[in-house]
């Protein structure tokens, strides 16, 4: 990893400069983070261990709740402490690491919740060939495609953040290192990488988000067809995926689909795909699915 400048770290902002408000930060976030990791092992652990959870989108769920664990991982962390210190710094090793990471698990993310729609489309449009089409093969094929999708997303994300050359100042008006932020400090003109990183990043959320929104629309017009209990339970399954996806994708898009411009605003926007999403999606596929809180009935019984 070669730094072409003489920045060898960068201090962050945060989410803000107030005390007060930063203490108050600190207890939500510890808590945001807390339930996020408990929340998605315990999904994980549910299905894992679960003989009723054994249909594909249980198994894209599990690893969608391993990959809420990490992603979050790649930020949280750091920005909890850092709202109990004064000087917020991270290496140029570190904040290029965190650009990696943050891009792996975001971009294996969007690609999960692509393949969760193509599985629910599969299953209520076919029911009758879905065991076929969506097999245990073919399950293992589109999980680790994500994986693969997000390393090479990831890679060149990266590629385009180290050969940036930084001459101060080194302040990033933000919580965590992203690609924005940094092609605002550096020193050269980044207009052309400022395309590719917009090209890269915003063309996967929005070409994914327009597949999610197709696959959502041969749902709906399926089950016109359907009677009217049909209708409601294919609906019932889907309403927690169609607001995972609005919660993530939202952001994702307003952040990414527009050239190396950074808004007072991003910071929060963030807070949304990075913490709130993750914490939110055990909730949401819990509380709205009765086969999964009747696996963690019987899973804390046994343990009992």
């Amino acid at each position: 990893m070669e730094n072409k400048s003489n920045v060898t770290e960068f201090i962050l902002h945060g989410l803000t400069q107030d005390k007060t408000v930063a203490k108050v930060f600190f207890s939500l976030f510890l808590v945001f983070y807390a339930t996020i990791i408990l929340g998605n092992l315990l999904i994980i652990i549910t299905i894992r261990t679960s003989e009723q959870l054994n249909s594909p989108m249980y198994f894209f769920l599990s690893y969608l709740s391993f990959v809420d664990i990490s992603y979050s991982t790649v930020t949280a962390p750091k920005l909890i402490y850092d709202l109990l210190v004064q000087k917020k710094t991270i290496s140029f090793v570190g904040c290029i690491t965190q650009v990696f990471m943050g891009h792996f698990f975001g971009c294996t993310e969007i690609f999960l919740l692509t393949v969760m729609a193509y599985d629910r489309c599969i299953a209520i449009c076919k029911p009758l060939h879905y065991t076929n089409i969506v097999n245990k093969h073919v399950c293992d094929r589109l999980v680790a495609a994500s994986w693969v999708g997000g390393f090479v997303h990831s890679v060149v994300q990266t590629l385009l953040a180290i050969q940036l050359p930084f001459c101060g100042p080194n302040d990033i008006d933000h919580y965590f290192c992203d690609v924005h932020p940094l092609l605002k400090l550096a020193c050269t003109d980044t207009y052309i990488i400022g395309v590719i990183v917009a090209a890269n990043s915003g063309v996967i959320s929005l070409s994914c988000f327009v597949v999610l929104v197709v696959s959502y629309a041969v749902i709906l017009a399926s089950l016109r067809t359907r009677s009217s209990e049909g209708r409601l339970k294919a609906l019932y399954t889907c309403t927690s995926h169609i607001t995972v996806v609005v919660l993530f994708f939202g952001p994702c898009i307003f952040i990414y689909m527009r050239p190396s411009t950074t808004f007072p605003a991003d910071k929060m926007v963030s807070v949304f795909y990075t913490v709130i999403t993750p914490m939110l999606n055990p909730l949401i596929y819990t509380l709205r699915n009765e086969e999964v809180k009747n696996a963690m009935k019987k899973l804390w019984s046994r343990k009992v």
